[in-house]
């Protein structure tokens, strides 16, 4: 787990992915994304992501080529398929989710150019969330996506989190689940460990402190 002698965590190539990602990322301040990663069947986190709307939480996934069920498929070679008009159905999703949220407005140009893009790969679609999300929440964290990725321990200030977090089973990770406002809190009470476009949509800018709190004295 990043504690506070890691500045660099590794992690797989991931669709909007999830506040606890995040915050881990945010704590070392530099990411490698990992876009030979296998084993995908043991997490939906590279193509599906959760929001928060007046139905309560909804999954939306991104319809692939093919299956990931091949344990040896690296994500590099993910392809989108188009089946289904999933462009469409995503942003009528976020619209309903966060349309009048604080924050929508200003970041709905931008996200709705991806949503609507033509990306081929998945790992695109990913990246290009991400500079999004990192931008507009002015994320103190800088990522690569290097060629190579060699295995990695926490041995010189690297954390490799591949397979420890956004899986499918919760992880034991050393991470709280701050509470922050959320539009559809409601009677339900906070909901924990959504999509971090629910932070940045309830939060903006201010986002960035929900993160530092979720590892602070770790």
């Amino acid at each position: 787990m990043p504690d506070s002698s890691a500045t660099v965590v590794v992690m797989g190539s991931m669709c909007a992915a999830s506040v606890r990602c995040y915050a881990a990322a945010i704590q070392a301040g530099t990411l490698l994304v990992d876009l030979d990663e296998t084993r995908l069947p043991l997490r939906h986190s590279h193509h599906r992501y959760r929001v928060d709307g007046p139905n309560g939480i909804q999954t939306l996934t991104v319809p692939l080529v093919g299956s990931t069920n091949n344990m040896m498929t690296p994500l590099r070679d993910v392809l989108i398929s188009e089946h289904g008009d999933w462009r469409r159905l995503h942003w009528g999703a976020l619209y309903s989710a966060y349309g009048r949220s604080p924050y929508f407005d200003y970041v709905a140009d931008d996200l709705s150019r991806i949503i609507h893009g033509n990306q081929r790969y998945l790992h695109e679609f990913n990246a290009q969330l991400h500079g999004v999300i990192v931008d507009f929440m002015d994320l103190p964290l800088v990522t690569h996506y290097p060629d190579k990725l060699a295995t990695h321990d926490q041995e010189g200030g690297v954390a490799d989190l591949r397979g420890r977090i956004a899986m499918k089973r919760p992880d034991s990770l050393p991470i709280a689940n701050v509470p922050y406002y959320q539009m559809w809190q409601g009677c339900d009470g906070f909901k924990a460990d959504l999509s971090i476009l629910d932070l940045m949509m309830n939060m903006g800018r201010e986002s960035v402190l929900t993160l530092i709190g979720m590892t602070k004295g770790i």
